[in-house]
């Protein structure tokens, strides 16, 4: 399962890859044996996948040493590695109970408790690797699912089919004990081939088909409807990006950048997360402001702002007045990376992961974003990942999806992962996204999560396509993960009978 993403991107094996896990589980009859595989299995799935993550070392940038960052780097990888195994621990120690009920309701029930699970974990601040995510970017047939439930959706087939060839496995191995027992060779002629493995393929065609009609609608982009977005991606080296010559940097490659858009005639041009390392309050400093009012052209620069004692990693819309006139505060955090968790107890030892003197804080959960040119949706770095971020402003009016990061401090699989984050994203709310980055992939992506233009991989680009703004609400976006809460319903009442 860890191949399934990048930068392998071995997809298929998504569908296969839990069914010996399954079977494991199944077959134990100690409930405490299965814990020991279901953590091994958990491991390598999403130590592999976040095997990223170790591209933070060396954190020289922020002044860490080379051993502590080395130290720090390895605590990180673990740490998510190992809570990932706790998520796939729990769901063993609770299948293992279910080993004397029928197949059928194994399958239900098992697919119910993972998607449960899921919608657990993203509730929280730590959460990326879901099942779902291994099917993009290449899969947009089975991710058009995510419109009907989101991410969930996606897992529960996923799941699902893993678990019917499971119980394909454990019951051929069944019969062939029984015949053998009876002394008959009846169900040899019929080798494999039995009615879970039968409906594993049935349940794969249909959620395919069932994706390609959602795939297959047509996007109606009326004429002169559209906006001309540019993007700019900047490639300021982290290990430069706070000291004095990379704040010059900056402020030259972003401000030139707007000018060559602005003079291409766009709408609105998209910065990278934190692009200006300064203040929202000192944004008159600079001479982008000024390029601003000559031109009237929208900007949405990523900067901090200050709240209190504190500040708030933002994104900034500014008129062509050069006001700002919203502000988007991004409320899931790395943790570790961007806030300490029991900051009250092990706050002195990661102190110097803040590149600034005070502390960031939390952007409050339900924010909306307006701008000159419509409400959008708003999703800076590590929000990509989490589903109900996005759905709550395409809920609340978002037209079009707004993805401002940077990825510079990490591998480019990263950045392959973060783009196919965003990719689900766009298609769950059927929603044009713009996504700008750092030093890369920036993008344009459409509803149907086409990916229109994806940059090159730290250089500087700047690049402009039309998006149209949509109103529509796709199922997931009207009622939520309701699959996810019938799921375990049902397999509740299931278990019961």
């Amino acid at each position: 399962m860890g191949v399934t993403v990048a930068p392998f991107e071995c997809w298929f094996f998504a569908w296969v890859a839990l069914a010996p896990l399954w079977i494991i589980v199944v077959k134990h009859t100690s409930p405490h044996l299965p814990i020991l595989p279901a953590l091994i299995w958990a491991i390598a799935y999403h130590g592999i996948a976040l095997f990223w993550i170790t591209g933070i070392h060396p954190m020289n940038w922020l002044g860490v040493p080379w051993w502590p960052s080395l130290f720090i780097t390895i605590f990180c990888w673990t740490f998510i590695s190992l809570w990932g195994g706790l998520l796939v621990s729990l769901w063993a120690f609770l299948m293992v109970r279910l080993d004397k009920q029928k197949p059928w309701l194994r399958v239900l029930i098992g697919t119910a408790l993972w998607c449960g699970l899921e919608g657990l974990w993203s509730s929280g601040s730590l959460w990326w690797s879901s099942l779902s995510y291994t099917q993009s970017p290449h899969n947009l047939l089975i991710l058009h699912l995510g419109q009907l439930s989101g991410p969930s959706a996606v897992t529960a087939v996923i799941v699902g089919v893993n678990g019917l060839v499971a119980e394909s496995w454990i019951y051929f191995g069944t019969q062939r004990r029984r015949d053998a027992e009876e002394e008959r060779r009846i169900y040899v002629s019929l080798g494999f081939v039995n009615k879970y493995l039968t409906s594993a393929v049935i349940l794969l065609v249909i959620s395919h088909v069932l994706g390609f009609s959602l795939y297959s609608q047509p996007l109606n982009s009326q004429e002169g409807s559209g906006l001309k977005i540019g993007v700019i991606q900047g490639n300021i080296p982290n290990e430069i990006k706070i000291l004095p010559q990379g704040s010059r940097i900056a402020i030259r490659n972003y401000t030139d950048g707007y000018l060559e858009l602005a003079n291409q005639g766009v709408d609105g041009v998209l910065t990278p997360e934190s692009a200006l390392p300064l203040y929202n309050s000192d944004f008159d400093q600079i001479r982008l402001l000024n390029d601003i009012k000559e031109k009237k052209v929208v900007a949405w620069l990523g900067a901090f702002g200050r709240t209190g004692k504190s500040y708030t990693n933002s994104l900034f819309s500014v008129n062509g007045e050069g006001e700002v006139t919203s502000r988007y505060d991004k409320s899931k955090l790395v943790p570790l990376g961007e806030f300490v968790p029991f900051e009250e107890i092990i706050g002195g030892l990661v102190e110097r992961l803040s590149p600034l003197d005070e502390h960031q804080i939390h952007g409050d959960k339900n924010q909306v974003f307006y701008t000159p040119l419509g409400r959008a949706i708003v999703g800076i770095c590590y929000e990509s990942a989490f589903a109900e971020i996005f759905r709550y402003q395409a809920a609340n009016g978002g037209e079009f999806i707004l993805s401002s990061s940077n990825d510079a401090h990490y591998t480019q699989a990263m950045a392959d992962q973060h783009h196919a984050q965003d990719i689900m994203r766009a298609i769950e709310t059927d929603r044009w996204a713009v996504r700008a980055t750092n030093t890369g992939y920036s993008a344009f992506v459409d509803p149907h999560g086409i990916t229109l233009w994806k940059s090159g991989y730290n250089s500087y680009e700047t690049h402009a396509e039309v998006i149209y703004p949509r109103q529509s609400r796709t199922f997931y976006v009207r009622f939520g993960d309701w699959l996810m809460v019938v799921l375990l319903v049902l397999g509740v009442l299931g278990w019961l009978i």
